[in-house]
């Protein structure tokens, strides 16, 4: 397909009304129940209206809204993944968020300043290689760049050869780049509450009603609510629902932290990935640098992790951008990533009749947010997977039709 030019807006922050959706009593019924109310969830709720028709919604959140994973990643948007299936999914998510901002009416400070994914070994370049070509096959805008050409698009990179993992290129590409994750969830979050959708906070979703295999609504902390389809979307913590049901669901949840730095000059025109080193960087609207690495090895649902993580990824950040060198790290934290077997999400029908699944996304759910929300909705409206998530159904793990994206999903993103 043909990209439009990448453009990076303005840095100009919107002004925010007082409230931008209400916070209403829940009703005892609707036609749609949506659990977790982050990036996901609310955009699910906002494409079941804009796409469906469907307005008698609710989107019930543990906390308040998109205070999970939706306000704890790094915001990295990107569609070159090596698999038909994910390249096609993620493509048609980048194809949406390009017109999100109109669609939303409202600013989500969308950036296409390219993503560069390094490659520090020769089994590196091989691998590297064989992904755009993979990507061009799928039309996706990806490109290989040597040392120099790295050099040229990223002039802050260390391209010496007298470090741990010297650069010998990149993939690139040009249509990727980042958004501002809290406007993109709050810009869903008015659009579906303007239609009629209840967006309900503070409640726990403890288990389900169900007649016979058939899901009929939810229990919460606040009441049982009925629903007549109940769509999860709750990440790393759909394992401790469906375990209700006695749905085994192959995710496991793992921390994963990231940091930002203090406020500094734009020196940073792109982002940059290195599966090796195990760190990505980018600078954000007001110029901190936002900074993420792999996974923690325990699993857990704790949103902090181990400090030695922090040092080796600053290590490896510090060794690739010596510029950053004295900067001054301004805060960490933490998500809950869950993550699946092959690194690729589980969507679609369950053993359950009315009740949808959404999880697994691991280090990929934000750049999903759009993509999935769309997808999602069309499964849960009509009762039928959508093309471009069927592959991701949950049986593929009992026919070994899996989708392993541990290449392309290695570092995270």
């Amino acid at each position: 397909m043909t990209r439009p030019t990448p453009r990076t807006p303005g840095a100009e922050l919107p002004k925010h009304p007082t409230h931008l959706w209400n916070s209403p009593e829940p009703r005892r019924h609707y036609d749609v129940v949506v659990v977790g109310g982050g990036g996901h969830g609310l955009a699910t709720a906002y494409y079941l209206v804009k796409n469906h028709g469907i307005t008698d919604v609710a989107v019930i959140e543990r906390g308040w809204l998109a205070g999970g994973n939706m306000a704890r990643n790094t915001t990295i948007i990107r569609s070159n993944y090596l698999w038909d299936e994910s390249s096609n999914f993620y493509d048609h998510a980048l194809d949406l968020w390009e017109g999100l901002e109109d669609d939303l009416e409202y600013p989500i400070l969308f950036s296409q300043r390219g993503v560069l994914n390094l490659a520090h070994t020769l089994q590196d370049v091989r691998d590297s290689r064989r992904r755009v070509e993979a990507n061009r096959l799928n039309r996706v805008d990806a490109e290989w760049v040597d040392a120099d050409g790295v050099k040229e698009i990223c002039p802050i990179v260390n391209t010496s050869d007298d470090i741990r993992y010297p650069v010998l290129g990149a993939t690139y590409q040009p249509s990727a780049g980042i958004a501002k994750h809290d406007y993109v969830a709050w810009g869903f979050a008015r659009k579906a509450a303007e239609a009629g959708v209840h967006l309900i906070q503070d409640t726990q979703v403890t288990g389900f009603l169900t007649e016979g295999d058939r899901v009929t609504g939810v229990r919460t902390s606040r009441g049982d609510i009925g629903a007549g389809r109940v769509a999860l979307a709750a990440a790393g913590r759909t394992a401790t629902l469906t375990d209700e049901l006695g749905i085994r669901i192959p995710i496991q949840s793992h921390p994963l932290q990231a940091l930002v730095s203090e406020l500094l000059e734009p020196v940073h025109p792109t982002v940059v990935m290195s599966n090796a080193v195990h760190v990505y960087v980018s600078q954000a609207h007001k110029g901190e640098l936002v900074m993420g690495a792999g996974v923690d090895a325990f699993n857990g649902f704790g949103q902090r992790g181990p400090f030695h993580i922090i040092e080796r990824q600053m290590a490896a950040a510090v060794e690739l951008f010596p510029v950053f060198a004295r900067a001054h790290l301004l805060r960490t934290w933490g998500g809950v990533v869950d993550v699946t077997p092959d690194a690729s999400p589980i969507v679609g029908l369950t053993p359950y009749e009315n009740l949808f699944l959404n999880c697994g996304w691991g280090t990929g759910g934000f750049k999903a947010t759009p993509g999935i929300g769309d997808t999602f909705a069309h499964t849960v409206a009509t009762g039928t997977p959508h093309p471009l998530v069927a592959p991701f159904a949950l049986d593929r793990f009992v026919s070994g039709r899996l989708v392993d994206e541990h290449g392309a999903a290695a570092v995270a993103h």
